[in-house]
């Protein structure tokens, strides 16, 4: 076990990958000098410019460039900087990468991670500051991952790389400097959750940096006497639905938290889900229908908090 950051877990795991297998490379702006979170440092000092590759500033020529090489029988990673950006590659990604596997066949697949940070970056106000893995994981041919901590950043991107398929891979913009302890020889399944604190009254889940304001929610709530239980998805497509339907019949309550916009955010589909079912009683909590202000009051208008997790999973078990 070694105690790493959330970026340099990520280098790691990367650097591990590559150089056990030749076919694995990575490509985008400013990876060459470690990226802008440091999660590609010394990766080409130590692979060199042909492997770890710089880029000009033209998502749709990267993305398209990675699916080129990942239907010749590279294993391209690509960074996107942050979510904002992959808009210019949009066809690129759901048209190109997700699709073509099943339009020819069969005959090629396209085993490429798109790396995409999501998340409000604080005081960078609203092209910067999305998080829209709802929309990608609306797109048939898509893996769609979003890690909590170090060591499923390390885990995850092993498990993303190897596993044969196009993957959105949504790291969170202010997890960087995370630290934790990564175990490099623990496996990562892929549609598995993670149940990060046991409770009976009511089961919270969520992915991504909101994992941590729920665990923060847990703790307040266990003050007045009600026992959280928190789910980190950490796979959102597939999703556990076996994990959060045994919670679900344990607790009987069900409140989905996530940092995107809550109209049709991925925890709407959780909750039909479990509506249609009857499992338990459902609630969400994401973010307001409103673009992330510059200024740090209307930052904070849009943020959800450990404490808004709190206060609905008390309305919800009052109910």
């Amino acid at each position: 076990m070694a105690v790493m950051t959330y970026a340099a877990a990520a280098a790691e795991s990367l650097g591990a990958l590559m150089r056990q297998d030749a076919s694995v490379v990575a490509l985008g702006e400013d990876i060459g000098r470690g990226g802008i979170f440091g999660q590609y440092r010394g990766l080409q000092q130590e692979f060199g410019p042909d492997r770890v590759i710089d880029t000009p500033i033209s998502e749709a020529t990267i993305v398209g460039a990675a699916v080129g090489m990942a239907l010749t029988g590279l294993k391209p990673v690509v960074e996107m900087r942050v979510v904002d950006f992959a808009l210019c590659a949009m066809d690129e990604i759901v048209n190109q990468a997700a699709k073509n596997r099943f339009m020819f066949g069969g005959q090629g697949r396209v085993p490429t991670v798109i790396r995409m940070p999501i998340g409000i970056w604080s005081a960078s106000a609203a092209q910067h500051s999305q998080s829209l893995e709802a929309w990608f994981a609306h797109v048939p041919g898509l893996v769609v991952i979003a890690p909590a901590t170090p060591q499923d950043n390390y885990s995850l991107l092993r498990a993303a790389i190897q596993c044969g398929d196009p993957v959105t891979y949504f790291e969170h913009k202010e997890l960087w400097g995370l630290e934790g302890e990564v175990d490099t020889a623990a496996p990562a399944e892929l549609g598995r959750a993670a149940i990060r604190r046991e409770g009976k009254d009511v089961t919270i889940v969520s992915w991504s940096r909101a994992v941590h304001w729920s665990l923060e929610a847990a703790t307040a709530l266990a003050r007045d006497g009600i026992e959280a239980e928190v789910i980190d998805l950490r796979t959102l497509w597939p999703w556990d639905r076996e994990a959060v339907f045994a919670s679900a019949k344990k607790t009987g309550r069900v409140l989905i938290a996530h940092e995107a916009v809550q109209v049709a955010g991925f925890g709407a589909e959780i909750a039909a889900t479990l509506a249609e079912t009857g499992a338990a009683k459902v609630a969400r909590l994401g973010g307001q229908r409103l673009p992330v202000g510059y200024a740090p009051l209307l930052e904070a208008e849009v943020r959800v908090t450990p404490e808004r997790i709190a206060a609905r999973a008390r309305d919800l078990c009052k109910s």
